[in-house]
């Protein structure tokens, strides 16, 4: 079982690593005793909020990449496949797999009255707004099209 201290420490540990920087340099910018900083990587120690955040401000991380790289662990760790964040309201409660991508070749009017009907079957109202935030640059995955 992997604890969460041991996943934070480890995405911290492969951000400093990737970025070729030693604990020293880290443990001095984020105003951090180097023996601390090498007890949160290894796991050993909690790191809280408030440290966790000097820590990846000194690596130029935000924390919410650490912590999705930390979740990634943990869902690894427990078996089952990471999956996007969490959604909030009425359309968290949908099932996992309820909607499907539509066929590159199908027009958007069929399209929508094909997503209507599937809303329709998981009990999603028509008249529904589903807000979807838009992607922040660190987000993004670029795909070669073929």
């Amino acid at each position: 079982m992997t604890l969460l201290r041991e996943a934070i420490g480890d995405s911290l540990r492969r951000a400093r690593l990737a970025q070729h920087r030693t604990l020293r340099e880290v443990s001095t910018s984020a105003r951090v005793s180097l023996g601390y900083l090498s007890e949160v990587e290894r796991g050993r120690k909690e790191a809280s909020s408030e440290l966790l955040a000097a820590i990846c401000e000194a690596l130029d991380v935000p924390l919410s990449r650490v912590l999705w790289d930390v979740s990634t662990i943990m869902a690894g760790a427990d078996g089952s496949a990471p999956r996007e964040p969490a959604l909030t309201g009425p359309a968290a409660e949908r099932e996992p797999d309820a909607a499907e991508p539509a066929p590159a070749d199908t027009e958007p009017a069929a399209t929508a009255s094909a997503a209507a009907e599937q809303g329709a079957k998981i009990g999603i109202a028509e008249d529904t707004r589903i807000v979807i935030p838009a992607p922040r640059a660190e987000m993004l995955v670029l795909v070669k099209g073929m």
